[in-house]
């Protein structure tokens, strides 16, 4: 527990993220070793400049219980790296987090989810279509994540609600500080039906740079994110171009051209974003859920033409990547939860398999084996 409670004192030490921790860890053995190491010796470690040093000799394991009993009054659970709850997806994103906490049902951060997100200060129109999407997804056992901020996150989160689903709230403060104070409500709901998730420790106030962090990992823990209005350089664009960064799919809500707040979803179109046209456009990246699962199991390959066979000389990291599409069809982060490798890795694997033609891609960032032609 003490080595824990120094693991989280460094994940909350500024300038210290998971890279850091892993050069810290090896060359220290254990958290507590390196909290307690000698400035020089820090100094030493490669990626660790003086003023980390001096923040990480600033720290203790008193720090890192500290947060881990705030989190225990609340009734929250801390998530490290290492551990079962851990939503795997955020742990392929560039800048992964180094702690969470999460109020609520952690369950739901392994559930397949996606990222809805817009204008604070919206149109109607904007506030119909971010209910009418929020709903279907709901409806469709898919998780909604958004940012607990006013304006189009509260819609999403309060429709993934009202149509009897789930929703995952990621905060750009600490829990039990709420903020907007006009979300209360929201906030005491989502904690008891849905999950309030952060990396910030508890009772830390929200900042300017708090937002922008908070954005990376709302969309990394969808499968999709879905910006429905936005003007250019808003925390929705930002959030667009994180989900990009991290290989995720984006669609965006065309609007009016006349619109502040239809500009920046019109710009993602036109630069090359899906549009998002129905909900069945939406729902068309979740087809393991089209028969109502919960869960994302592979979805058996329709009947047709005999699938390729992989040859014999078939290197063995791309026969890895392929094994899983044998008689299914497979979304890309499954593969990659099922081989242990990132996305990234997985669908340069893949590009490789289809150049090859031994592959084929689907709609929805699915793939299966390429139909035998000769």
């Amino acid at each position: 527990m003490d080595d824990r409670a120094a693991y989280v004192a460094l994940a909350l030490t500024p300038g210290v993220g998971p890279a850091r921790i892993a050069t810290l860890l090896e060359a220290c053995s254990t958290a507590s070793g390196a909290l307690s190491a000698p400035f020089a010796f820090l100094c030493s470690l490669p990626g660790i400049a003086r003023a980390t040093a001096s923040a990480i000799r600033a720290r203790s394991v008193e720090d890192g219980a500290a947060a881990i009993a705030a989190a225990d009054r609340l009734g929250a659970t801390v998530l490290l790296p290492g551990d079962p709850g851990f939503p795997p997806r955020l742990l392929e994103i560039p800048d992964p987090p180094a702690v969470l906490f999460a109020l609520g049902r952690v369950d739901l951060l392994h559930a397949p989810a996606i990222a809805i997100v817009g204008s604070r200060d919206h149109t109607k129109y904007g506030g119909e279509v971010c209910a009418l999407c929020a709903s279907a997804a709901a409806a469709a056992g898919i998780t909604v994540v958004s940012g607990m901020a006013r304006g189009l996150d509260a819609v999403a989160h309060d429709a993934a609600l009202a149509a009897g689903g789930t929703t995952a709230g990621v905060l750009g403060n600490g829990l039990g500080v709420i903020y907007p104070a006009a979300n209360r409500a929201l906030y005491e709901r989502v904690a008891v039906d849905g999950v309030l998730v952060t990396e910030f420790p508890p009772g830390e106030r929200p900042h300017a740079g708090s937002f922008p962090r908070r954005n990376r990992l709302i969309s990394g823990l969808g499968r999709v994110t879905v910006v429905i209005e936005a003007a250019i350089g808003s925390g929705a664009i930002i959030t667009a171009g994180t989900a990009l960064d991290q290989g995720r799919d984006v669609m965006a809500v065309p609007g009016p051209i006349t619109s502040r707040v239809s500009v920046g979803t019109n710009t993602l179109i036109r630069d090359g974003a899906e549009p998002l046209l129905s909900v069945d456009d939406l729902l068309a990246h979740y087809p393991e859920l089209a028969a109502g699962c919960s869960e994302a199991p592979a979805r058996p390959a329709p009947p047709g033409p005999a699938q390729a066979e992989l040859p014999l000389d078939l290197p063995p990291e791309l026969a890895a990547i392929a094994a899983p599409l044998r008689g299914a069809v497979v979304h890309v982060d499954d593969v990659a939860q099922r081989t242990g490798r990132t996305v990234a890795e997985v669908l340069a694997a893949l590009c490789e398999l289809e150049i090859a033609g031994l592959v084929e891609q689907r709609p929805g960032r699915m793939f299966a084996m390429a139909s035998r032609t000769g």
